[in-house]
């Protein structure tokens, strides 16, 4: 049996898988609720047999086999997830590591093409790997001679580039909450997405939705504001459509940077569940958004995946290998 795990800011996802990387049991943990992953994998092995092999991706960066995660008070390491779970074949790995290998295993309707033309991949051919989820995690996947490697990075963690007036604003905004450092992440993300509605408030003259903001004062953040976006509330949805232009534009950076001819992948929770704003031409837009190279992003495909599992079930992928 093979023990699988998806670490992030928000929620941890455990799971067994048998040999074959069929899902036999799992759970869902509040992350903040522990003070880090051996009490949770406590809780979820108790009385259960030693697993063959552990795998588990982690938002943040990982050396040595050890990660201080990036939106969570953790530090996890293979050696105590070992100690946990009595097997020495751990693996902890980025969780866009984990991500790109789960991503690669799907079949096709697990995709949604927002190209609107439609391009072939090239199937050797680099892809760029976004997910927004509570942070933004990026990654590179590199394909020769039928050998895959998937490339962490910590590209979230990059500066934060305007592109117009607005921006500008938001920017000097953002500097006055994070004077060390703006960073990509601090907008294009769940975390996000509330700072990008309360600047649009205090500039706008939409009046702001008693409900959603019964929900906001509850804690609910992004996911309030995405619904009520979805559901046609003035305010919430320029808020999702400005999150979706950036989007797309730090997209377009990525695909730049690592001339992804085989393609763009947006993972992590946010894009399934934007899904018709996302297609509504301004991410697009903002992708392609690139002057002299507006053409070569306008024939690369650009995949949202509705695999909400995509990780863990690379993690598992990555015990054994």
């Amino acid at each position: 049996m093979i023990l699988a795990g998806d670490i992030g800011g928000t929620k941890t996802v455990i799971a067994w898988y048998d040999d074959d990387r069929i899902e036999r049991r799992r759970k869902v943990y509040e992350s903040r609720s522990f003070p880090g992953l051996e009490a949770i994998l406590f809780d979820f092995l108790e009385k259960a047999p030693t697993p063959d092999a552990a795998g588990f991706g982690i938002a943040g960066p990982v050396r040595h086999g050890m990660c201080d995660a990036t939106n969570l008070p953790w530090s996890v390491s293979e050696a105590s997830i070992a100690d946990v779970c009595g097997t020495d074949r751990v693996r902890l790995v980025n969780d866009l590591v984990a991500t790109a290998h789960g991503l690669l295993s799907l079949p096709p309707d697990a995709f949604v093409e927002l190209n609107p033309a439609r391009p072939a991949r090239d199937p050797d051919g680099p892809i760029a790997v976004l997910a927004a989820g509570t942070g933004l995690g990026e990654a590179i996947v590199c394909r020769a001679g039928g050998h895959v490697t998937a490339l962490p990075t910590e590209g979230g963690h990059t500066d934060f580039a305007p592109r117009d007036a607005r921006d500008d604003r938001l920017l000097a905004h953002l500097r006055t909450l994070y004077p060390e450092h703006v960073s990509n992440e601090r907008v294009i993300s769940g975390l996000g997405i509330p700072l990008l509605y309360d600047f649009l408030k205090a500039e706008s003259t939409f009046a702001e939705n008693a409900e959603l903001a019964a929900a906001l004062a509850d804690g609910e953040g992004a996911a309030a504001i995405g619904r009520h976006a979805l559901a046609g509330d003035p305010l919430a949805r320029a808020t999702i459509d400005w999150f979706c232009s950036l989007y797309g534009a730090e997209a377009g950076n990525l695909a730049l940077k690592t001339l992804a001819t085989g393609g763009v992948i947006l993972g992590g929770g946010i894009a399934p569940k934007l899904l018709p704003i996302l297609r509504s031409g301004g991410f697009w837009e903002a992708f392609t958004a690139k002057g002299r190279f507006r053409d070569l992003l306008a024939g690369l495909s650009v995949r949202v995946c509705l695999e909400q599992d995509a990780a863990l079930r690379g993690a598992a992928a990555i015990a054994t290998h």
